[in-house]
């Protein structure tokens, strides 16, 4: 037996002022979109803002229903209505904010392992990596380089 150790690395912000021009705005926009999140059940919003390589950002929020687990995530929302409408746009960036009702969520909120799973299926059919920045309501946020540095190991189409 031969035991292997995977890290990762992740750059840490301390507020959005930090972060470059370019991705505050991005941030701001993820913002926006999680205000306008349809979450009636858990009241749990999150918004999510993609800028592709034309520049272009494209959004999504959280969309719940009461038949669980019809609703879909933000980050999938956006990626697939940016599929949808940009097929052949690169996706450099994402940004994720997340709120909840019960608390101020100061902590950083990365994507379940569904939207993980979503976003490693386009950065596969780019053939290159999207920057994924992730926080809660305020306070810290944290950069992978890829999402694959949040989901090592993962299943793609070279096993089909």
């Amino acid at each position: 037996m031969k035991k292997q150790k995977i890290e990762i690395q992740l750059e840490v912000f301390e507020t959005v002022s930090e972060l470059p021009k370019d991705i505050q705005e991005l941030m701001a926009k993820a913002q926006q979109a999680r205000e306008n999140a349809y979450a009636p059940y858990s009241r749990f919003k999150v918004g999510a803002a993609l800028r592709l390589s034309s520049g272009e950002i494209t959004v999504g929020n959280n969309q719940e229903n009461a038949a669980y687990p019809s609703g879909l995530c933000a980050e999938r929302v956006a990626i697939f209505h940016t599929g949808a409408l940009f097929p052949n746009e690169e996706i450099k960036a994402m940004a994720i904010s997340a709120s909840s009702p019960s608390q101020i969520l100061s902590e950083p909120i990365g994507p379940c392992g569904a939207c993980r799973q979503s976003i490693a299926e386009y950065e596969q059919k780019q053939q290159s990596p999207i920057a994924v920045y992730f926080m809660g309501e305020t306070g810290k946020i944290v950069k992978v380089a890829s999402v694959m540095d949040l989901l090592p190991l993962g299943f793609d189409a070279k096993y089909l």
